[in-house]
């Protein structure tokens, strides 16, 4: 386990030196984006039209955040996790098109993200579920909002962030898994248990 301290925009030279288990913390551009902003920017790719940011490089954060108005600039009161596994359907064509380098959520992702991140050099960096104002603390600044027509939670949120973290590499991009290996473990470990108890 190592700790690593990555700017955006992110390498995949950098990208293929972690591993499950490093800590990594973010310094940089991270955009949020939910079930609808994933939707929405693949349908836009398809047809050949850009969306409102580069994302190549960046680290996309499952969260719908909690934020203010204070004048007419807009504040992270809480940014915690949202469930990952609801982006899986999306999350390996996201990342071919768009080159993201860091996903961030909680709970995981499964086997098309991982191989995914295996073939084009990403990362899943899990951050702790309930520390929302820790997230919140580390967001120095909010760019930019783009599809405020979503809705609050599903818009894109534009961060600039201060080593944003900790976060624990739990996929890396050499198809290693630890939501994986747990679940298989947790099979091992039942099919024993089932077993001792004559099952």
């Amino acid at each position: 386990m190592a700790i690593y301290k990555l700017k955006t925009p992110i390498s995949e030279e950098d990208i293929r030196r972690l591993k499950v288990n490093d800590t990594i913390y973010i310094t940089g551009t991270m955009v949020t984006a939910r079930d609808q902003a994933h939707r929405r920017a693949l349908e836009l790719a398809k047809k050949g039209e850009k969306i409102p940011i580069d994302l190549k490089g960046l680290a996309v954060f499952h969260c719908g955040p909690i934020v203010k108005k204070e004048g007419d600039k807009w504040i992270a009161v809480a940014a915690g996790p949202t469930t990952s596994t609801r982006m899986d359907i999306f999350e390996d064509e996201f990342i071919k098109a768009f080159g993201v380098r860091a996903v961030v959520g909680k709970g995981g992702m499964g086997k098309r993200t991982t191989d995914a991140m295996q073939k084009y050099g990403a990362v899943y960096g899990a951050f702790t579920g309930g520390a929302a104002v820790l997230a919140a603390r580390a967001i120095k600044n909010i760019q930019a909002v783009e599809w405020y027509d979503l809705g609050v939670p599903e818009a894109l949120w534009i961060f600039e962030v201060q080593e944003f973290g900790p976060l624990t590499v739990s996929i890396d991009s050499h198809g290693n898994n630890l939501f994986e290996d747990v679940k298989k473990q947790v099979e091992e470990n039942k099919k024993k248990i089932y077993a001792k108890l004559g099952l």
